[in-house]
């Protein structure tokens, strides 16, 4: 039975001091957003490699996380509520004592023996990242830790509070880690704060854009204390050919082309709703994340890594998402793309600007999705190699308890025929959505 052995923790400080004064920064109203008052939790794990000798990653990343910290330090500060007319808001404080918790690990087996943590025990897979309670992930809204297996392979576990960042601008501080960590003596991509110009209401607040359509205003409501029991997450490959069939039929039956988001998106939301028996009546609604770097005008710089994203919104009443057949799902997934612009996003931070006290929420039965297959999270590369293993623990994400990621195919030895899909659902409606969902994979979808 594998087991985890807590070595150490250490307090990992800038390798020299970044500013010379105590000071506040300021977040965006995106970062702002009440959805992302959350620590998001994840797991990169990395094979054994000759190339990188005795580079463990015990001894590689103290040293990396270091000297990336002299250009990513908001990640050291601690995060606090603004005091002025009751302001609820979060705000950085930055003060040169800061640093980032790094916690040392050793588990008693290979990644061979668990399966490079395909299928794993997820009690295990909890125990390889950090779990700061909610107060803790105000104080240090990063910690790390460092997970080394007998055979040489390690795994690397990030809890990291939203508020900070979104998963592209995560990707920019590890990878600039892992460029230190392979001998660069400078990092390729400058951060960008300036989060409050860039990301701030305009001086008349306008929600020109149909926001106020999706969102709900309810002081007492929280998204993620929702009874609707434990949780569980299970992982699925889909294959090339098993998707290339199915949006193939949506072709023929509907004469559309639809992305893989759109197509798998609309299964996926289906089947879930369906297994959880959703009562007819009940709105449901699909929500994802949108980057905006390049939507805005002008557009934001490579190097900011605050949150980038707006929630996009599809709703329709569960009895008629049951009814419609599955190419008009996908149809209305793709049409709440069309309502991607600069005004919106700009709409989306008036009412925030505008309602920020109001208890702003998208109400019950919210299935998030989020496709982490190009936001460079497989490529962080310390020395040797990429991960063999992307693991989103976190189930508290845009405003529901129960997100589907899309992940890159990852596991030792495996081919680049697909990717993986990463589902948390009520654990009572897992054995009929796993049923429905393998079936998919195996390519036994029967078109209604």
């Amino acid at each position: 039975m594998a087991t985890v052995e807590f070595t150490e923790m250490s307090l990992v400080k800038p390798s020299h001091q970044p500013f010379s004064t105590d000071h506040t920064l300021s977040l965006s109203h995106l970062d702002n957003d009440t959805n992302l008052h959350v620590t998001f939790r994840y797991l990169r794990v990395y094979s054994p490699s000759a190339a990188a000798g005795d580079n463990l990653p015990s001894s590689v990343v103290p040293g990396a996380l270091a000297a990336t910290l002299v250009h990513y330090y908001p990640l050291a500060g601690t995060l606090r509520r603004r005091s002025a007319d009751g302001d609820d808001r979060l705000e950085l404080h930055c003060r040169s004592s800061d640093g980032v918790p790094l916690i040392t690990a050793s588990v008693n087996c290979t990644l061979e023996s668990v399966e490079y943590l395909d299928g794993s025990d997820p009690d295990f897979e909890e125990k390889l990242v950090p779990e700061p309670t909610r107060e803790d992930g105000m104080l240090n809204p990063c910690v790390l830790q460092v997970t080394s297996f007998r055979c040489g392979g390690g795994g690397l576990g990030a809890a990291i509070h939203h508020a900070l960042c979104d998963g592209l601008g995560a990707s920019l501080f590890f990878n600039a880690m892992a460029e230190i960590a392979r001998g660069s003596g400078r990092i390729s991509v400058d951060p960008v704060w300036d989060r409050e110009r860039l990301l701030g209401p305009r001086d008349t607040p306008y929600v020109g854009a149909p926001v106020r359509d999706f969102l709900s205003l309810d002081k007492g409501f929280d998204p993620y204390g929702q009874a609707i029991g434990p949780v569980v997450r299970e992982c699925f490959v889909v294959n090339n050919k098993s998707l290339d069939r199915f949006k193939a039929l949506l072709l023929e039956k509907s004469g559309q082309s639809f992305t893989t988001f759109e197509a798998l998106g609309a299964f996926i939301w289906r089947t879930k709703v369906r297994s959880a028996k959703i009562p007819a009546d009940e709105t449901v609604k699909f929500v994802y994340s949108i980057n905006i770097r390049k939507l805005m005008n002008p557009p934001l710089s490579k190097g900011y890594w605050g949150n980038g994203c707006v929630p996009m919104y599809a709703r329709i009443r569960a009895g008629e998402l049951m009814d419609q057949p599955i190419w008009r799902i996908a149809e209305l997934i793709k049409q709440s793309k069309s309502n991607a612009s600069d005004e919106y996003v700009h709409s989306f931070i008036d009412f925030h600007e505008l309602h920020h006290k109001d208890g702003i929420n998208a109400g019950k039965e919210v299935s998030g999705f989020t496709d982490w297959r190009h936001l460079g999270h497989s490529a962080v590369d310390f020395g040797w190699g990429g991960p063999v293993k992307v693991l989103p623990l976190s189930n508290k994400l845009l405003g529901g308890m129960e997100p589907c990621f899309f992940l890159p195919c990852s596991g030792k030895g495996k081919k680049d025929d697909g990717f993986e899909v990463l589902v948390n659902l009520r654990e009572a409606a897992m054995p009929m959505f796993k049923e429905e969902m393998e079936k998919f994979c195996n390519g036994e979808f029967v078109f209604p």
